[in-house]
């Protein structure tokens, strides 16, 4: 999931505040997922603050299991790392379920990492990408926005 839609002034990039609308359409967003995937196994979110409000505004549509600040997923993480630990975590505690909340352009890299260079989509604010991941591939099965789901 890419955060929601932030402000454009701030004393540095990390410290930029969703907006209101930004709020409204991740609530939105996770209200939709939630019909589909109440649960989740573990949810990794950047320090950045428009991804911890994200996460704020969204966490209590959901059971979570792990919730676990990720340095790693600032807007130019290593997409490499970053899916390497998604496989640790997969591998290591059998998650089923794991919610990334980031930021562009890392959040396209690493779909892309992910499905072997097939994808590199475009993610709106508050837009949620489902990558279905085995021993042998891993797929996009969906992207959604905010205008998608409407």
């Amino acid at each position: 999931m890419r955060h929601g839609q932030a402000g454009l002034y701030a004393n540095s990039d990390a410290e930029r505040e969703l907006t209101g609308t930004g709020r409204q359409q991740s609530v939105d967003m996770a209200s939709w997922l939630s019909a589909i995937e109440p649960t989740l196994d573990c949810v990794l979110h950047s320090p950045y603050v428009r991804a911890a409000q994200t996460w704020q505004v969204i966490g209590n549509l959901f059971t979570v299991n792990s919730v676990e600040v990720c340095e790693d997923i600032t807007p130019y993480g290593d997409a490499e790392y970053i899916a390497d630990y998604v496989r640790a975590l997969v591998e290591q505690y059998n998650y089923q379920t794991i919610l990334l909340v980031s930021h562009l352009p890392v959040v396209s890299y690493l779909t892309s990492v992910l499905t072997t260079g097939k994808q590199m989509p475009a993610f709106a604010t508050s837009a949620i990408a489902c990558l279905e991941l085995d021993e042998n591939s891993c797929n996009l099965k969906w992207l959604e926005t905010p205008a998608s789901i409407k």
